[in-house]
């Protein structure tokens, strides 16, 4: 697909990977329809960087966890362009284990409903628009918290209700890429641990986890590192322009993180 034209709407595009995303997709011309909500403080920041990039955008602040506020979302798109061509189903909110101890109720129900019920309904209610362009790509954003769960150094940092969110992300994607087919790909990206949601660039690795915890991370991890804006912009960028061919398909951007449990050895001598 090429971007240059589309209309593209970016969940969660207030700051980190959404906004990164987001970005990308206005340096290839898209025209961009952008969520915001929490996260007040880089409103400014986030109108000034849009403007500087020369893309047509609309900025929407709306409480995705309200059915109203993502209709009137679906809305607003229609009356001012009449279809959708990209979906970047980027919203979520994980409570880690090491910031908030034990569960209460309103943490479960803001994890659960964050992270799938806001997808769900965000891609309910734009499915007539994206059926209206020639071919559309939409991209849900998850976690490898829907595999591993709460084990390992994970245990660290994804809570049991972000897990249970991320697994049922997978099985709307492939659901989503049957009702969607053969004009509307959907694909998904599940990511570990990344500096603007579990590492460097959050306060729960700043001010919760222990130099050695962190390092239990990176060191769970194949390729010794945590992931980057960048890396998620270049999956995402690639699935959306290039991957025509790819759809209810999990691409799991975590540099090793679940591989990582067990390394393979080298082979013995054997003998014979």
């Amino acid at each position: 697909m090429q971007i240059k034209g589309k209309v593209a709407l970016v969940l969660g595009a207030v700051k980190g990977i959404g906004k990164g995303i987001g970005l990308a997709l206005a340096n290839e011309g898209a025209k961009l329809v952008l969520t915001r909500h929490d996260w007040k403080d880089a409103f400014d920041s986030m109108e000034k960087d849009f403007s500087a990039s020369k893309a047509e955008h609309l900025i929407i602040t709306a409480n995705l966890r309200n059915l109203k506020d993502i209709e009137m979302l679906a809305l607003r798109i229609e009356e001012k362009y009449g279809c959708l061509d990209i979906l970047i189903n980027n919203i979520e909110r994980g409570g880690w284990p090491t910031v908030h101890g034990e569960y209460v109720e309103d943490q479960w129900d803001l994890e659960i409903e964050t992270t799938l019920k806001a997808k769900r309904w965000v891609f309910t209610s734009v499915f007539p628009l994206l059926k209206k362009a020639e071919e559309a790509a939409v991209i849900n954003i998850s976690s490898i918290a829907g595999i591993v769960g709460r084990s390992g150094p994970a245990a660290l940092v994804f809570n049991d209700g972000y897990a249970a969110a991320n697994r049922g992300i997978s099985s709307l994607t492939e659901t989503w890429a049957r009702m969607g087919a053969p004009h509307i790909r959907v694909n998904e990206i599940m990511l570990g641990v990344f500096d603007s949601r579990h590492a460097k660039d959050t306060r729960g690795w700043n001010q919760a986890l222990t130099e050695d915890e962190k390092q239990s991370l990176i060191d769970h991890t194949l390729l010794n590192r945590t992931g980057t804006i960048e890396d998620v912009v270049k999956a995402c960028l690639y699935i959306v322009k290039d991957a025509s061919y790819m759809t209810g398909s999990v691409l799991r951007l975590d540099g090793g993180y679940v591989l990582a449990g067990g390394k393979t050895p080298s082979m013995p001598e054997g003998i014979v």
